[in-house]
């Protein structure tokens, strides 16, 4: 029989350190010879990107040793940061200098790009026996130049391949070598708002001349070659993220291939990111996204079907060989991981890394996916209920709640829990994900509510979701707190100066000031705003208006502002100001700066100390006791 005790107060084998460590970050995986290689963020050792590989007999060695951290800041958010030649060379990027690196068996690091030249590389991939790169350049101009670049191996240079755009993804290398597919776009659009599929032909290595095949008015992701005349690739014409041919020689006009109201592709952040990949066969397996992923196999007769894999969170293709495919995601059971499935025998998923928790299943929460009633349209999410297999909460209570907004603000969040939210649900403090309208995963009309709107619909649909859960008495709506962290910081913000939906507020890493995001914002968000809010100077009086900075007097509830003190993408000065106007008309808050941290947090003494004092807020603001040494507000 369980034991009554108050929500929030619930006793918990999880704790922040046991939550963390059982929380990997996956960036990127390979077969390479008869081995499993992955690259695993590593919060006890600072948060650096590890390389790590599994032989046949199951043991994991580091590639990568310490100190060598492969992280890229192309785009600053980075990607495809480390690839490997076909017989084992893994060629990466190193944080500190952002130099391409080559690291051979038994060998030590030999650096490939020339240091202190202001470059950065990102995106490595490798192709017909070439190493190709994005390379980001930072001279001095007024922006920074990105071009595709080929590495030479043995050190003998780097090679501009194409240009003639603000931003490239994405290159692929033709069967022959004869040609050259990629992803461009250019300011003010961002790649899920407008991009172009060009293709062009190679002399020499180099594109002489190109056209743009696929785009413009949708945003094509990922091309993959099915033959010299034929592309494979991701676009969003109708809507939605569908795969696509495109016959580039014979007069066909382009097919989509198992078109589905769902996302094949999705916001691209992060270089290298893929949602499909075309096996050797002529098979594709593919992620779909809507509100949840699922990995589907697409048959030569271009029909679709299920793989039934548990994976539902943050699922990418990050590999393939014969039959067998990498696949990072998450379940609804289990944290992140790196699973290795067979398409032809896909019940027998071999988990490779992460992906289990050391606590048991009864205490991670099931999630129920919800919709509410919003001001322009249904708002979805998902609710995950406290969650304790030996207490429950008094008959005449109703929990806290935790109001969950992602970034981006184009990302989504499915029904995996990550551990985080475990970490609150055991403790009888419930955590609603709410994908508000601009959230992916829904379509392109759902994405594009926010156009415009970036202060307006988040918060509308945020406050439409709290005020609907509470009503539903799935909430104390008295205790209901709203966390979100960059772009959905802002959100936070916004919403408790323009709402009273909520009782209190944590900002991880928030947007205060549109204005002043837009005068400091690295290249590849420097004209995101004007689609978020309006181009400038036109829009000033928007930014002003929607500026939680700008109505600090509206600040009524507590507020906790989490920051890292190296973040460049939202500099610690926004934190900072919200702090102070915080400050200055007297509204009890606290501000954590951590060191050594940028736009998010890696290290795991910082992750560990963040989650204990949001536990710590939420305990002095709602009046419940925790296991987590009490927070003193200002």
């Amino acid at each position: 029989m369980s034991e009554t005790a108050p929500f929030g107060a619930w006793p918990s084998p999880l704790s922040a350190e046991i939550v963390t460590a059982a929380t990997p970050r996956i960036e990127g995986a390979r077969f390479v010879g008869s081995e499993l290689w992955w690259g695993e963020s590593v919060a006890a050792e600072g948060g650096r990107t590890a390389v790590r590989r599994r032989g046949p007999d199951g043991e994991v060695f580091d590639v990568l040793p310490i100190p060598w951290n492969a992280r890229s800041r192309v785009h600053e958010y980075g990607g495809g940061a480390w690839t490997t030649t076909d017989d084992g060379i893994l060629l990466f990027v190193e944080k500190s200098d952002q130099c391409v690196w080559a690291l051979e068996p038994d060998g030590a690091p030999r650096v490939l790009t020339p240091p202190d030249r202001g470059m950065r590389f990102g995106g490595l991939t490798w192709q017909g026996g070439q190493l190709l790169a994005i390379r980001e350049t930072h001279d001095g101009s007024p922006t920074p130049r990105r071009d595709i670049v080929r590495v030479a191996v043995d050190g003998s240079g780097v090679t501009s391949v194409v240009d003639q755009s603000d931003f490239l993804a994405h290159p692929s290398l033709s069967p022959s070598g004869s040609h050259l597919a990629w992803i461009a776009w250019n300011h003010p659009d961002m790649p899920w708002d407008r991009s172009e599929l060009r293709v062009g032909r190679l002399e020499g290595g180099l594109v002489v001349e190109w056209t743009t095949v696929a785009g413009e008015d949708s945003a094509p992701l990922q091309p993959v070659w099915i033959d010299d005349d034929d592309l494979l690739y991701a676009d969003d014409p109708t809507g939605r993220w569908n795969l696509w041919i495109e016959h580039l020689s014979a007069n066909l006009d382009r097919h989509p291939v198992a078109p589905a109201d769902a996302d094949t592709g999705g916001p691209l952040w992060v270089l290298g990111t893929r949602w499909f990949a075309r096996l050797e066969d002529g098979r594709v397996v593919a992620v779909r996204t809507n509100g949840d992923d699922e990995v589907v196999l697409i048959g030569e007769d271009r029909t679709a079907r299920p793989l039934g894999l548990a994976l539902t969170g943050e699922v990418s293709i990050e590999d393939f060989r014969g039959s067998r495919v990498l696949l990072s995601g998450a379940t609804p059971g289990s944290p992140a991981g790196l699973w290795m499935v067979d398409v032809n025998r896909p019940d027998d998923a071999v988990l490779v890394q992460g992906g289990t928790v050391p606590w048991g299943a009864e205490w991670t929460p099931r999630a129920r996916g919800v919709s509410f009633g919003g001001p322009r349209g249904p708002v979805h999410a998902f609710d995950f209920p406290p969650t304790n297999p030996g207490v429950a909460g008094p008959e005449n209570e109703r929990p806290p709640y935790v109001v969950a907004v992602h970034g981006g603000p184009t990302a989504h969040r499915g029904s995996a829990a990550p551990g985080r939210t475990a970490y609150f649900t055991s403790r009888g403090i419930g955590v609603l994900e709410v994908n508000y309208g601009g959230s992916s995963g829904y379509g392109r009309a759902y994405r594009e509510r926010l156009r415009g709107q970036w202060g307006v619909v988040d918060v509308e649909d945020v406050a439409a979701a709290a005020s609907g859960l509470a009503a539903t008495g799935a909430a104390d709506g008295s205790r209901i707190a709203i966390a979100g962290g960059s772009a959905g910081g802002w959100t936070v913000l916004a919403c408790v100066a323009r709402t009273d939906a909520f009782a209190a507020g944590i900002s991880r890493y928030g947007v205060g000031d549109a204005h002043a995001l837009a005068a400091d914002s690295h290249d590849f968000e420097a004209r995101y705003l004007d689609g978020l809010i309006g181009p400038l100077p036109d829009a000033e009086h928007l930014y002003r208006e929607r500026s939680p900075l700008t109505h600090a007097e509206r600040f009524r509830v507590p507020l906790l502002l989490l920051q890292g003190a190296e973040d460049t993408v939202v500099p610690p000065a926004q934190s900072e100001a919200i702090r102070d106007a915080l400050a200055e008309h007297g509204i009890p808050h606290a501000y954590v700066l951590y060191a050594g941290e940028g736009h998010g947090f890696r290290r795991a003494e910082n992750i560990v100390h963040a989650l204990e004092t949001e536990l710590a807020f939420l305990a002095a603001v709602f009046g419940f006791q925790t296991d987590v040494p009490p927070l003193a507000l200002s």
